[in-house]
């Protein structure tokens, strides 16, 4: 026994050091400065730009620049949306944004349901086919929707002969399902449990009804995801709308803001503030609904 107590160890006192390096590493600090930092450097631009609208345009202009304006100058908010044609450019993104979103909403979800709770020969081969197209470069197809769109008739849309300078090309497409909104919502739906659905359809509900009353109703938070993500896609979309749009009174506040720095000489404190106003739609939506959006992120990562 005096041999085997000789040869043990002996356990050496935790300093100071020891333990404020083992709390720094194994806790939460380093995480939560991690965090920190990450979330100023995000912040800043958003700072920059609010405080740019504030300031006067000797000031905006000043070298080097001021990180607190001088002089708070809130009218650049009004002047900024009489500066440029601002509520026709907020009324097309509103109308492209709402259709975008509903489309999306509505075909996801459908699609999602038939390739988590209906089972069909080849169904999750279509699925893996569908989900490799989140692959596909957009350009690539880019130069061939332009030509199909430009041939199918709009019926008067807008006072177009064809797809082309309508918001058709930018709201249709929405109806026809995203590969990664259909993974999100799929996954949502594969942690409802089965027996909800086998009771509706014991109970006489047909498919849709199953779809409609049962399943919907549980899947609100993936469904939120979906439609923020669409809205605020579609309310940031710069590219489509270039392409396809070819009148300014058709464009929508990404383009329609790019195009009047091009055109004019521009007062930057009152581009400034237009950019402050178009930004905050987006902020007050995921303010508004980041409990479901964060509670469908997570739920809808880890189930399936």
């Amino acid at each position: 026994m005096t041999g085997l107590n000789a040869t043990r160890p002996i356990a050496r006192p935790v300093t100071g050091r020891r333990r404020w390096l083992s709390l720094l590493f194994t806790r939460s600090i380093l995480p939560r400065i991690v965090a920190i930092l990450f979330a100023i450097l995000f912040i800043v631009p958003f700072y920059w730009m609010l405080i740019s609208a504030l300031k006067s345009p000797r000031e905006g202009t000043r070298i080097p620049p001021t990180l607190i304006p001088e002089t708070w100058v809130w009218q650049n908010f009004p002047d900024a949306v009489s500066f440029i044609p601002f509520l026709q450019f907020a009324i097309n993104s509103a109308v492209i944004t709402l259709g975008i979103t509903v489309g999306s909403v509505l075909s996801n979800t459908l699609i999602a349901y038939g390739f988590s709770r209906i089972d069909w020969p080849g169904r999750d081969k279509v699925f893996y086919l569908c989900l490799a197209t989140i692959f596909l470069p957009y350009p690539v197809i880019l130069v061939a929707l332009f030509d199909i769109f430009g041939k199918l008739p709009s019926f008067g849309i807008q006072d177009s002969t064809s797809w082309v300078n309508t918001f058709l090309p930018l709201i249709v497409p929405a109806f026809f399902g995203n590969p990664f909104y259909i993974f999100l919502m799929r996954q949502f739906m594969l942690g409802i449990p089965r027996e909800l659905s086998d009771a509706a359809r014991v109970d006489g509900a047909s498919e849709f009804q199953t779809f409609w009353k049962v399943i919907l109703p549980l899947t609100k938070p993936a469904v939120t995801v979906v439609a923020i993500f669409a809205a605020v896609a579609a309310w940031n979309e710069f590219l489509l709308p270039l392409l396809y749009l070819h009148e300014q009174s058709k464009y929508p506040l990404a383009v329609g803001l790019a195009f009047f720095t091009g055109e004019h000489d521009v007062s930057y404190n009152l581009l400034m503030a237009a950019a402050t106003l178009v930004v905050l739609p987006v902020v007050a939506v995921f303010l508004l609904a980041q409990r479901f959006f964060i509670e469908g992120v997570t739920v809808g990562g880890v189930k399936g």
